[in-house]
């Protein structure tokens, strides 16, 4: 996956630098959420119903950037398959979410965070090289 951002115009969601579509930031957002609330963890059965609910679709809650913020409801539909090939595969090869094979669980993972600073080091020692 490649992520391309204007550090001028940084969005103050992370899921809109990771993802491509707004509706895709939204699932990416509304996934950690259930995923925080459930402590960080959930098995492979939760994740299946997650992806199923969405699929069906569910409402939520969502504000808009008016002069007033303003809250309104609204029901998202996001397709099951499409929710592993472009939510789940990405967060996780990413580094967002972990996958335990051995007791089937995903969870909240900082190696995002970890993997940004490894390529902010690999830009550093690329532009030493020419010193």
């Amino acid at each position: 996956m490649v992520v391309l951002f204007d550090r001028f115009n940084l969005p103050e969601n992370i899921f809109e630098v990771v993802f491509a579509t707004e509706q895709q930031a939204i699932v990416g957002k509304m996934l950690l959420g259930y995923m925080q609330k459930s402590g960080g963890t959930i098995g492979k059965t939760e994740m299946s119903l997650f992806a199923t609910r969405l699929h069906e679709g569910t409402l939520i809650e969502v504000e808009k950037d008016l002069p007033v913020p303003v809250k309104k409801n609204v029901e998202i539909s996001y397709n099951k398959r499409q929710f592993y090939d472009r939510i789940l595969t990405p967060m996780k090869a990413m580094g967002m979410i972990d996958y335990d094979l051995y007791k089937k669980v995903y969870s909240v993972s900082d190696k995002f965070n970890k993997a940004m600073l490894n390529i902010g080091l690999l830009w550093i020692r690329e532009i030493r090289k020419g010193e």
